[in-house]
């Protein structure tokens, strides 16, 4: 069983079309175990419910944007061993600079190819084969 085969992955963005994307491609990559939620506050009880090992969450979000999600997960000691990689459309230096004060593991910028998902995972968890 190849590592990303045990890996639980949690998708979080309000972009259905986004959350499709990430899906087929975690799935290309040899993930089997993924689930998705819309926003912050519905990734926040997914993870609640069931941990995740890896989150891959969207910055800009209704209810619960992926910084107030991260620093959740971080300030919650069940869920803050979880990996958490930062998806954004945007280069701002600034809202990077602070998921990384919150704990973010990595960030992928949109629009993103297979093979930059692929490093910035194995950045956190090394090979995934």
């Amino acid at each position: 069983m190849s590592l990303a085969e045990k890996i639980k992955v949690l998708i979080v963005d309000d972009q259905v079309t986004s959350r499709l994307l990430l899906s087929d491609a975690l799935t290309q990559l040899g993930f089997k175990q993924i689930t998705a939620a819309g926003d912050g506050e519905q990734g926040l009880k997914i993870m609640e419910q069931q941990p995740h090992h890896l989150v891959i969450s969207d910055f800009n979000m209704p209810k619960m944007d992926g910084l107030g999600f991260l620093h959740a997960v971080r300030a919650n000691p069940t869920l803050k061993k979880a990996a958490f990689i930062i998806l954004t459309a945007q280069g701002d230096r600034a809202l990077v600079q602070k998921a990384a004060q919150l704990g973010a593991n990595n960030v992928l910028a949109k629009p993103f190819t297979i093979y930059k998902m692929r490093a910035a995972i194995e950045a956190v968890f090394g090979s995934l084969k």
